[in-house]
């Protein structure tokens, strides 16, 4: 289904083949075939190159300066009529063609030297290419926004000087500074950004030239090319130039962990915000009520969230499932190329605002935080302390394990067992054991670049600035 209406119009009027037909088109193939509905949205990339098409057939003596001025002023017009809203027809088979239809209408029959040297199929690629360029910068901004978002609160909770305990297989581990909790969610944003950049130099190869398989017949300056459309390298052979989707698929994939990632920050807050941890508190413009319990509070772009990360998912398995069954050269499959991309990318810009607003206006509370700190978590550091002194880290693994063993066996927390239990374990404890079961000082001795220590963190949170600046 299409979200564009297409009015009445004359099913044969604007074709850019047929010549060799007899006959008309099935009605059925039509529908299939036609992809306006997916591809309307690159009208601003194809009149791009289109005007830059122009000028390169001037440059090859194909058209005369003003033929070329003529098409030029005829695509900014036929673009003024799309800003304006100008709705395709029926006959409209794609993109291109709609174009095509309406420089006809603003400059007659000059129109049809436009497409001298060309093909739909290094046009559709060049302007795919330029999109998905743009997309990346888009998509940066966006991610961008999340981590200033992550980075606020971190700094808060670092100020703060809030614990929290961190999770291995879900189970209390040790404690950490809340502020290098929330950091490990930075991080990977940041990675998203690098391959996002990476894809777009990745992407900013031009096929332009490459005709419908092999190259352009006409001596056009790819070069002048290159750098009318901002491109920074010319694509080195035509048969791969036109098939090459290795582009979108980098993108799609950069999207495709961009939302893993936003579906673990996702599930953290949205474990953390149970009445069971209640670590955070949710606010009201992110989150929705139950039709049926007065009391409730979903935290629903949160869970939209986890859930767009598997469609995005889909779109990536598609894309790749496609290209892993074609030959080489333009294949009418790669139409699909667009729906599954522009679908990723739609999806993701959805998806980062509201997650960057359900951030936002979440509560700390550091008092469950801290009350979810137990002195079993410093097992480690007890093991650490014996280390000190002398004992290897097996036997002093294995002496922690007995007090823990004997701790859970009388109900009660590490620093609650006499010192006698302490010295039965091992020789080497004394009196001042009982310092090692603090958290804080569990958390100021893990000072090791990237560790949760104090100085540690201060030096992270400066390279998240840096990130970002």
């Amino acid at each position: 289904m299409t979200s564009l209406k297409l009015v009445g119009a004359d099913a044969t009027a604007h074709k850019l083949w047929g010549g060799r037909f007899s006959g008309d088109t099935a009605p059925a193939l039509d529908a299939l075939n036609r992809s306006i509905g997916v591809d309307f949205r690159l009208w601003p990339f194809d009149v791009r190159v289109s005007k830059a098409w122009a000028v390169a057939l001037w440059s090859a003596g194909v058209l005369t300066v003003e033929e070329s001025q003529r098409i030029e002023r005829g695509l900014d017009a036929v673009a003024a009529r799309l800003r304006g809203g100008a709705a395709p027809v029926a006959s409209d088979e794609d993109v291109h063609t709609m174009i095509d239809r309406l420089l006809h209408d603003e400059i007659g029959d000059l129109a049809s030297k436009l497409h001298t040297g060309r093909s739909r199929n290094d046009q559709v690629a060049t302007a795919t290419r330029l999109w998905a360029m743009d997309a990346c910068t888009v998509l940066d901004a966006r991610v961008r926004e999340l981590q200033q978002v992550i980075l606020g609160h971190a700094e808060a909770l670092q100020q703060d000087g809030t614990l929290m305990p961190a999770y291995t297989h879900m189970q209390r581990a040790q404690p950490i500074a809340a502020a290098h909790w929330m950091l490990a969610h930075f991080w990977p944003l940041d990675r998203d950004r690098a391959r996002l950049a990476q894809t777009a130099r990745d992407t900013a190869s031009l096929p332009l030239g490459a005709g419908a398989v092999a190259g352009c017949a006409y001596p056009i300056s790819r070069v002048l090319l290159q750098g009318s459309l901002g491109f920074d390298r010319l694509s080195p052979n035509s048969v791969d130039a036109v098939s090459d989707r290795d582009f979108v698929a980098e993108l799609m994939f950069a999207i495709a962990l961009l939302g893993t990632h936003l579906s673990r920050l996702a599930e953290d807050l949205v474990l953390y915000g149970s009445s069971e941890f209640a670590f955070v508190q949710f606010g009201d413009a992110f989150t929705t009520g139950s039709s049926m319990m007065p009391q409730k509070r979903n935290p629903d772009a949160l869970e939209l969230a986890r859930g767009s990360s598997a469609r995005v998912l889909g779109d990536l398995t598609a894309l790749l499932a496609t290209l892993k069954g074609l030959p080489s050269g333009y294949n009418k499959d790669l139409q699909d190329d667009k729906r599954a991309l522009f679908d990723a990318a739609d999806t993701m810009c959805l998806v980062l605002p509201a997650v960057a607003g359900a951030l936002g206006e979440v509560t700390f509370r550091a008092d469950r935080m801290h009350a979810a700190l137990s002195s079993a978590m410093m097992a480690t550091d007890l093991a650490d302390y014996l280390v000190r002194k002398g004992a290897t880290f097996r036997e002093a693994h294995a002496s922690v394990g007995r007090l823990v063993r004997e701790s859970e066996e009388r109900g009660v927390e590490l620093h609650s067992l006499p010192l006698k239990s302490f010295l039965a374990a091992h020789a080497l404890f004394a009196g001042d054991v009982f310092d090692s079961l603090s958290p804080a000082a569990s958390v100021e001795r893990r000072d090791v670049e990237g560790g949760t220590g104090p100085n540690a963190l201060r030096e992270q949170l400066a390279g998240a600035h840096a990130a970002l600046s």
